[in-house]
């Protein structure tokens, strides 16, 4: 079934291109072997550079479900997931992820996530988008409110 699933997500993507609706990717979200969402990448015609198709597939199945995890759902992806997208499939605590082409082929058609996996691993400064820390005296009570709040949900 994980092929047909896969196939899946190659439609999207194909379909998507096809409408002009965006770039070439697709994605889907399976529990328990049922399809409970789609994605698929939007960033152009949303204006909205976080909508690929994984992240729009993933906020798809977490309102179908009223949660904000995914354990025991798996997601299939027309393409290996960029370092945001992995992101999201971590913090959404998916059980597997499939996907179809790598981010080599990927990059052969223009959509190169090296520049952004190798980012990843330089001290913040030293990024393309520096980062700085900012001692601010009061930048921990965010977390203090967390950890003190009744009503906190852990993620």
């Amino acid at each position: 079934m994980k092929e047909a699933w896969i196939r899946r997500a190659i439609e999207l993507a194909v379909e998507n291109v096809r409408s002009s609706r965006g770039g070439p990717f697709g994605a889907v979200v399976i529990k328990d072997d049922r399809l409970l969402a789609t994605g698929v990448n939007l960033v152009t015609t949303a204006k909205d550079p976080s909508a690929h198709a994984e992240i729009v597939a993933i906020r798809a199945a977490c309102q179908a479900l009223g949660t904000f995890e995914l354990q025991g759902c798996e997601i299939y992806c027309s393409c290996e997931p960029c370092p945001m997208c992995l992101g999201a499939l971590y913090w959404a605590r998916l059980s597997a992820c499939y996907y179809a082409c790598t981010r080599d082929e990927a990059a052969e058609a223009g959509f190169d996530d090296k520049f952004i996996y190798s980012e990843i691993a330089l001290p913040p400064a030293q990024r393309g988008v520096p980062g700085y820390h900012v001692d601010a005296g009061n930048r921990l009570e965010p977390f203090r409110e967390w950890s003190a709040s009744a009503s906190k949900v852990l993620y």
